[in-house]
């Protein structure tokens, strides 16, 4: 049995029916109800909703596979399912071109003051001057983290006669005519725009804090379409107050589960609404119609199905 815990693509669960495999597709399933019937499964495919933990690989004694739809593995105990011979698996190809023009899209908004612009004409406001744009054309933009989505980000900035400054850990050799590989020491100091693609773990945790806000000399504007946790909000807050950076685009929240928030959160995310030059969108970078079929396709590619 195949156990989908997430919305998915109807050709993922028609594939797997024609393959002839028993499918339960249960998106509402809790930890819980999964922990109780995950024995029965021979595969899991699973989004960011429900935690794969040592405790639950534990209880799928017949589990062969895991797949994560769209990119990001930190919520599954990949190595613990390694140890017991649990293949995992992700689709980052299939919703990386979305993330991309999801980033290039919220920047775009934000450097000519199109959203800002547009509720103040909603408000019978027609103000030009005080919403003059800035172009990106021939900008320096930092981004950190080239995997799948950096570099569709990157791609998308081709057009725009962009220098690119790209640091990636665990990578290197991509440079080219317009991307230079770069430290973040680099990026700090010469970037108009960094924007953020990196996976949330150990090292990436509050990657964006003080220090890191502290060290801009251009001020930028912050992009993060990868996880909220990446950026600690309490520093990005203490930059727009300081006047450090000239806006952020953020696709992702520390905490998204944003009717469950305790006060702090609650008066976090009051200040961020309240900023006219920050633009919050509810984590539908990767959500794309295109995205939602594509990620289906390639993890079946994938695993071979």
């Amino acid at each position: 049995m195949i156990i989908i815990t997430a919305k998915a693509h109807d050709f993922l669960i028609d594939t797997l029916k024609q393959k002839g495999y028993e499918v339960l597709y249960a998106p509402e399933i809790t930890y819980e109800q999964l922990s109780e019937k995950i024995d029965h499964a021979t595969g899991l495919v699973v989004t960011t909703r429900i935690k794969i933990d040592a405790a639950m690989i534990d209880k799928a004694r017949n589990l062969q596979w895991i797949g994560r739809l769209g990119s990001g593995m930190e919520l599954i105990d990949t190595n613990y399912a390694a140890e017991k011979n649990i293949l995992c698996v992700s689709s980052p190809e299939g919703n990386r071109n979305a993330v991309g023009e999801h980033a290039l899209g919220m920047l775009l908004n934000l450097m000519n003051n199109i959203s800002k612009s547009s509720n103040e004409v909603k408000e019978g406001k027609w103000l030009r001057e005080q919403n003059r744009g800035v172009e990106l054309t021939g900008k320096i933009v930092g981004i950190i983290g080239f995997g799948n989505t950096g570099s569709a980000f990157a791609k998308l900035l081709a057009a725009f006669d962009v220098s690119i400054l790209a640091n990636d850990k665990y990578k290197s050799g991509f440079g080219n005519v317009y991307i230079k590989e770069a430290t973040i020491e680099q990026i700090s100091r010469y970037a108009d725009v960094i924007s953020f693609h990196l996976p949330l773990n150990e090292e990436t945790y509050h990657f964006a804090n003080d220090a890191f806000f502290k060290a801009l000399q251009q001020k930028p504007f912050i992009i993060n379409t990868s996880r909220g946790a990446v950026v600690n909000t309490n520093s990005l807050i203490t930059a727009i107050k300081n006047n450090n950076i000239a806006g952020a685009a953020l696709d992702v929240l520390e905490n998204e589960k944003i009717d469950k928030l305790n006060e702090e959160e609650t008066e976090r995310l009051q200040f961020l609404n309240d900023q006219k030059n920050v633009l919050l969108t509810p984590h539908i970078a990767g959500y794309s119609n295109e995205a939602f079929y594509k990620m289906s396709r390639i993890l079946l590619e994938k695993l071979g199905i």
